[in-house]
């Protein structure tokens, strides 16, 4: 006997609601129910084209129809109150990161979820990159030895057609430090634990918008270990996870370039090359020596189908939120941690 598919919802079609939408449409398990969005003509016209129902907001679609679960895809602004909504119908969501516009709107949804017991997951979907977690691996083995500092990078020219599609990426929000770094953000707490304190800077002196083109960090993580990451969306560079990782297709990869490098007393990790410097186990560790080279080879698989099929086994029970309402804040808090602390020009505690 054939199992009932999953009815899934979608709000907001647009760029990442599209790859949703497609992924929902190719799963065995899944079905999409409804979309939820402004009836724009744009809209109306998705809707028509999948030949499903088209639902001004949550409310209405829940007055007509049972869904298993949720993605929130919609504008940051909306993410509280759509994720709210579904929390409050016993429904479970999975929203896009960011998880909120604000840390003060994040934290009232997280103390939503957790007085409700309801099922929320965070759309950092690199969590699920099987070049994440084959890192975490070598790192949690000791193989590195005491983690030390890490290097990352996510330089990458967007085009200037990205702007007039969506004028408010020129405005506050609408920067690689909140549209990208706080992916990396993620990646590097599963990497090297939490971060305790930050210091940056940043520049619009390229494109003059109110909001940063560029942005230098440096992070104070709890274990000790310290970090450095360069941001900007005007680099002509193919350091950055999207051009090296090799995981979307709609970039070119450039497979001799890295956006990470993990160093510990033992040895050093390249990610995502995944080339691994080390010492042998009785060798004597110097700059003099040379060190003994691996390349770690991975199954790699697309993270965002492995984030669906997670969120598939969260709404059936089988599996607990990989990405918590507290991870989302808590990559929230850091990123306004970062704002912070370029405009005060100091260093912010994230405690």
């Amino acid at each position: 006997m054939e199992m009932s598919k999953l009815k899934l919802a979608v709000v907001g079609p647009g760029l990442i609601g599209k790859k949703h939408i497609d992924l929902i449409l190719r799963h065995p398990q899944c079905e999409l129910a409804a979309i939820v969005a402004p009836k724009t003509e744009e809209n109306i016209e998705i809707s028509k084209g999948l030949n499903t129902p088209l639902f001004g907001d949550l409310n209405a679609m829940f007055e007509l129809l049972s869904v298993s679960g949720v993605i929130v895809s919609s504008p940051n602004i909306f993410h509280v109150r759509q994720a709210s909504e579904c929390i409050n119908r016993n429904i479970p969501v999975l929203v896009e990161k960011p998880i909120a516009h604000s840390y003060e709107e994040g934290l009232a949804l997280m103390n939503l979820v957790e007085k409700n017991k309801g099922k929320l997951l965070v759309g950092h979907h690199r969590t699920y990159s099987s070049i994440i977690r084959v890192a975490q691996k070598i790192i949690q083995e000791g193989r590195l030895g005491q983690i030390v500092a890490v290097m990352g990078s996510a330089l990458f020219f967007k085009p200037d057609q990205y702007f007039r599609d969506s004028p408010w990426r020129t405005e506050a929000g609408g920067g690689p430090i909140l549209i990208n770094l706080i992916h990396e953000i993620g990646n590097l707490r599963a990497l090297c634990g939490e971060i305790s304190s930050v210091q940056a800077m940043t520049s619009n002196k390229v494109r003059h918008f109110p909001v940063e083109d560029t942005a230098a960090i440096n992070f104070r993580f709890e274990s000790g270990a310290l970090g450095t990451f360069i941001l900007s969306d005007t680099a002509s560079s193919a350091r950055s996870w999207e051009q090296t990782a090799g995981e979307n297709l709609s970039y070119p990869n450039y497979q001799d370039e890295d956006c990470y490098t993990v160093s510990g007393t033992n040895g050093s990790l390249a990610i995502p090359s995944m080339r691994l410097k080390y010492f042998g186990h009785d060798e004597e560790k110097s700059w003099w020596k040379p060190f003994l080279e691996e390349q770690i080879s991975y199954e790699r698989r697309d993270p965002l189908e492995e984030q669906l099929n997670h969120f598939i086994n969260v709404i059936k029970g089988n599996e607990l939120p990989q990405v918590t309402a507290f991870d989302g804040l808590q990559n929230l808090k850091i990123i306004e941690a970062i704002y912070e602390s370029a405009e005060q020009e100091k260093v912010i505690s994230v405690q």
